[in-house]
């Protein structure tokens, strides 16, 4: 009778301590992934609103060129990818600044 209540004792105990336990997995991930990827995420909007003609860009399937034009009406670009070459691309699909992505390397 004694070891069974202790087994009772150690198992309400245990579940407070799992409850601990996930608050802090669930905050290291917010700080380590959620975070940084949520202000990556908002630093990509900022630049995407900044664009205009003549900036350098990089799209998401890797297409780098030259913004000849902005269409607010419907959120695209006209994008300069060689001499004389246009094409026009959904803005939501530029992911960088060229010009700072050759920079650091990538």
């Amino acid at each position: 009778m004694n070891f069974t209540t202790v087994l009772l004792q150690q198992q309400s105990g245990g579940g407070m301590s799992m409850i601990i336990m996930m608050v802090v997995i669930f905050a290291i991930m917010y700080f380590f992934m959620i975070r940084p990827q949520n202000k990556k995420q908002k630093e990509i909007q900022k630049f995407r609103n900044s664009i205009v003609p003549g900036t350098d860009i990089v799209t998401a399937g890797g297409i780098y060129g030259k913004v000849k034009e902005v269409n607010e009406m419907d959120n695209t670009l006209m994008v300069e990818i060689a001499s004389g070459v246009k094409i026009k691309i959904a803005k939501n699909s530029v992911y960088a600044n060229a010009q700072a992505d050759t920079a650091s390397g990538k």
